[in-house]
C-alpha cells in the first residue's frame, strides 16, 4: 500500500510530561468512554463553578481535512505525548499532539471515498464511525469506505503511535463477511456506529443509507486482532433492520448489544428487524428468546417506519432494581424500552416502557448514577435534551426527571469529579447554535449556556458526541478538533472511567511497516511505485498560539506497500438503487444533506 504516514515531534512533549503526575494514565479508547456506552467521563476538574467558565482553548490548532462524524479519542504513553485521534469522511486519519492540536502523524492514503452513495450518504462518505483503540497492542482500528471496481469496506489495524498499517491488515469485509447464505455487499451497506473491542475480537456494525435503498442489512462483524482472517458475522434475514446509531455496538464486557430499525417485505415473519439483539463472541447469535427482544407491534413499526433502532444501545445497572441489569432502546416510535439484557425475552413486552417525548433517531444515550439514583439522557428530534430515572423496584419503571430546550441532534456525554458527584450532562447544538451546553444531571439546571463568540463552532455534524480528558473537552467539526479548556492551567489528573476490555498479551503491533495483501481481497488495483514514509519533523515551540513545526526532516525507511492496502481511485459506474415502492424515503434537511435516521 501506497503510505503517506507523516509524523511530527514537539518539545511541548516534554513540557506536558513534567505538568502531569506519573500515577495518572487518562485513556479514552472508544465511543462514550466505556463499552456499555454509558458516556461517562470522571474528572476532578469539571466542578460546576469551574465548567461554567469553560473557555475554547485558542492555541489548540486541531486542523484536519474533511467531514467529521466520529467523536475524537484520546490516548497517553506513546512516544510523542499525550494525542488526540481523529477521523474524517476525506479517508483521512490523525494523530494530533493533544496540547498543541499540530500533528505528530496522519494517514491520507487509506483509499478514495465514495463521492456518491445511494439514496443519500456523506458526499463523500469514507470513514465515518467513531474508532476504537487496543491499549495492550498500541492499535487503532476503523472502517473505512473505498471507491473501486466494487466499492467495498475495508476493516483497518495501524499502530497508533506511528500509522503505519499492522501486517496482514486491512480486512476486506465484502470478500469474508457472510452469515448463512447472505453475502456481505459493500454498495448497500453504511457504517455509522461506533467499534467495540471486546475480548480481542473488534465488532463493526452496519446499516443501510438515506430512503432504505437496496438490499442492506442490519450486519455485525467481528475480525480477531489477533487473527485477521477470522472474521465472523451476523445479520438481519429481512431485508433493512439496520443498526443505525451513532453508539455502534455497546457490551457488558461479555456479550454485545445491538439495535436493529425497520425491515421489508416480512409478510408479519419476524426476520431480526425492530429487535434489540444480545450476540456472544464472534459474533454468534443462538437465535434463542433469551438472545432478541421484540416488542409486540413490530410488524406495524415496520410499516410505519418508525423504527425501534433509532438510537443505539446503553448498558444500564439499577442497583435495587430487579431485574437490575438492564439494556435501553430509544425509538423513532417517542418511546423508551428497558430489557432485562441477561434475558431479553423474545416478542413480548419490556420490563420497563414510557413514552419519552419525542422521536430519538441516530444519537447515542448516557445513563449514571447520583445520589438521587439512576439517570437515562438523551437529546431527541423535538429540540430537547431530557433526563428520566430508573426506579429501584421490581420492576424498574421510567420516570420523567428533567428537561430542557436544546436545538441541533447531538448526542449527550457526562462529567463527574469523583463517579459519585458533581454529575453534568453535556451536548453540543451541532446543525443547531452549534455550542457546548451543560445541566445539573439531577435536576437540568443550566451550568453553561455556550460561552462567548470564541466559543463558537463550525461545521458540526448531527449525531456527534463530545470526548473529556485532562480537564478539557474535545470535539470533532468539518476541518477542525475543537478544544474547550477549565479556567485552570493545570491538567486534570483524574483519570476518566475508560473500561478497557483486556486482549491477549500477544497482540503486538508489527515495530516495520511492511503491511501484507490478505488472500481474499478482490480489489482491482493499478501499479503504483514503492513509496515512502514522509520524514519525522522537528518543532520548536514558542509563545505563539498555533506554532507551526519546521521543514527540516531526518531522513526514514522506505516501507513495504501491500496491493490490497489501497483500492483503485478511479470512479466507478455503480448501479442506481431507488427506494422501494411504498416506502417514502426518509426527508434530508439542508444544507448540508445527512441521513434522517
Amino acid at each position: 500500500m501506497k503510505s503517506s504516514i507523516r509524523n511530527f515531534s514537539f518539545l511541548i512533549v516534554s513540557i506536558w510530561a513534567a505538568a502531569l503526575p506519573v500515577d495518572a494514565q487518562v485513556n479514552v479508547t472508544q465511543e462514550h468512554n466505556n463499552p456499555s456506552r454509558d458516556g461517562v467521563y470522571i474528572d476532578a476538574g469539571f466542578t460546576p463553578a469551574a465548567a461554567a467558565g469553560l473557555v475554547r482553548d485558542l492555541g489548540f490548532d486541531g486542523t484536519i481535512s474533511g467531514a467529521v462524524y466520529a467523536q475524537p479519542l484520546y490516548i497517553e504513553s506513546g512516544p510523542n505525548g499525550p494525542m488526540i485521534i481523529a477521523v474524517t469522511e476525506s479517508n483521512t486519519v490523525y494523530a494530533l499532539s493533544a496540547t498543541t492540536g499540530l500533528p505528530i502523524w496522519s494517514r491520507t492514503d487509506i483509499g478514495t471515498p465514495v463521492s456518491n452513495t445511494p439514496c443519500g450518504g456523506f458526499f463523500p462518505t469514507g470513514i465515518t464511525g467513531t474508532p476504537v483503540v487496543d491499549l495492550a497492542s498500541r492499535r487503532l482500528f476503523f472502517d473505512a469506505l473505498v471507491s473501486g471496481s466494487p466499492i467495498k469496506h475495508f476493516i483497518y489495524s495501524l499502530n497508533v503511535d506511528t500509522g503505519a498499517t499492522t501486517t496482514g491488515w486491512p480486512v476486506d469485509v465484502n470478500a469474508t463477511a457472510i452469515y448463512n447464505t447472505i453475502p456481505f455487499v459493500s454498495l448497500a451497506q453504511e457504517e455509522r456506529g461506533g467499534l467495540a473491542l471486546v475480548n480481542g475480537i473488534v465488532y463493526v456494525s452496519y446499516s443501510g443509507y438515506l430512503g432504505d435503498c437496496g438490499n442492506y442489512h442490519g450486519w455485525v462483524v467481528g475480525v480477531d486482532i489477533n487473527n485477521p482472517s477470522a472474521v465472523g458475522a451476523w445479520a438481519t434475514t429481512a431485508i433493512g433492520g439496520g443498526i443505525w446509531g451513532h453508539g455502534g455496538v455497546a457490551s457488558d464486557g461479555t456479550n454485545m448489544f445491538v439495535v436493529t430499525g425497520n425491515t421489508f417485505n416480512t409478510g408479519g415473519n419476524w426476520m431480526g428487524g425492530e429487535a434489540i439483539i444480545r450476540l456472544q463472541a464472534g459474533p454468534t447469535w443462538t437465535g434463542q428468546p433469551t438472545d432478541y427482544w421484540v416488542p409486540t407491534n413490530w410488524f406495524s413499526l415496520d410499516n410505519s417506519d418508525t423504527d425501534l433502532g433509532g438510537v443505539s444501545a446503553t448498558v444500564v445497572d439499577v442497583p435495587g432494581a430487579t431485574p437490575s441489569q438492564l439494556v435501553l432502546a430509544l425509538g423513532k416510535d417517542g418511546n423508551g424500552y428497558l430489557l432485562n439484557r441477561n434475558n431479553l425475552g423474545g416478542i413480548t413486552s419490556a420490563v420497563a416502557q414510557a413514552n419519552v417525548g419525542g422521536i430519538n433517531r441516530g444519537t447515542s444515550a448516557v445513563t449514571y448514577h447520583t445520589s438521587q439514583g439512576t439517570y437515562i439522557a438523551f437529546h431527541n428530534d423535538a429540540g430537547s435534551i431530557r433526563a428520566y430515572k430508573v426506579t429501584a423496584t421490581s420492576p424498574p419503571t421510567i420516570v420523567f426527571a428533567w428537561s430542557q430546550s436544546q436545538t441541533g441532534r447531538g448526542s449527550p456525554w457526562v462529567t463527574t469529579t469523583d463517579g459519585t458527584n458533581n454529575f453534568i450532562v453535556w451536548v453540543a447544538g451541532v446543525v443547531g447554535d452549534q455550542r457546548l451546553h451543560a445541566y445539573d444531571g439531577d435536576t437540568g439546571a443550566i451550568i453553561y449556556a455556550g460561552g462567548g463568540t470564541n466559543e463558537l463552532m463550525t461545521g458540526t455534524r448531527q449525531w456527534n458526541t463530545g470526548m473529556v480528558a485532562r480537564g478539557r473537552i474535545y470535539f470533532g467539526a468539518d476541518n477542525k478538533i475543537y478544544a474547550f479548556r477549565l479556567p485552570s492551567t493545570t491538567p486534570t489528573p483524574t483519570p476518566t472511567a475508560t473500561a478497557t476490555v483486556t486482549s491477549s498479551p500477544t497482540a503486538t503491533a508489527t515495530a516495520t511497516f511492511t503491511p501484507t495483501a490478505t488472500a481474499t481481497a478482490t480489489a482491482t488495483l493499478p501499479p503504483s511505485p514503492t513509496p515512502t514514509a514522509t520524514a519525522m519533523s522537528t518543532a520548536t515551540v514558542t509563545p505563539s498560539p498555533t506554532p507551526t513545526p519546521s521543514d527540516t526532516n531526518p531522513p526514514s525507511p522506505t516501507p513495504t506497500a501491500a496491493a490490497t492496502a489501497t483500492a483503485t481511485a478511479t470512479p466507478t459506474a455503480r448501479p442506481t438503487i431507488t427506494p422501494r415502492p411504498g416506502i417514502s424515503p426518509r426527508g434530508r434537511p439542508t444544507p448540508p444533506p445527512r441521513p434522517a435516521h
